[in-house]
């Protein structure tokens, strides 16, 4: 299990497809052969992991974003990095 906090930059290993489709986006797996869907929520969160500096730039942005507590987004955003890092679809980010 790789471990991540909110200042952990993330980044999209090269054996990684996306696509996105109508706010939606499908995460592909090459090495694996694995793919795994988002819902538009999940699919801005990909979004903002992949863009900003690190996860707490993500989260901050999300929060300004979306009408929901800190603490869901925390918890909301902790669980999906986490099964992305699981599945070799999103890397922490060598300092």
């Amino acid at each position: 299990m790789t471990l991540f906090t909110l200042q952990s930059a993330l980044r999209v290993p090269d054996h990684v497809v996306v696509r996105e489709l109508e706010g939606e986006a499908v995460l592909l797996n090459l090495d694996t052969e694995t793919y795994f869907g988002l819902d538009e929520v999940g699919t801005r969160m990909w979004q903002l992991l992949t863009t900003l500096p690190n996860a707490q730039a993500a989260y901050d942005a999300l929060l300004a974003e979306y009408d929901v507590s800190p603490q869901t987004l925390a918890d909301d955003l902790r669980a999906l990095v986490q099964q992305l890092l699981d599945h070799g679809l999103l890397a922490v980010a060598e300092a």
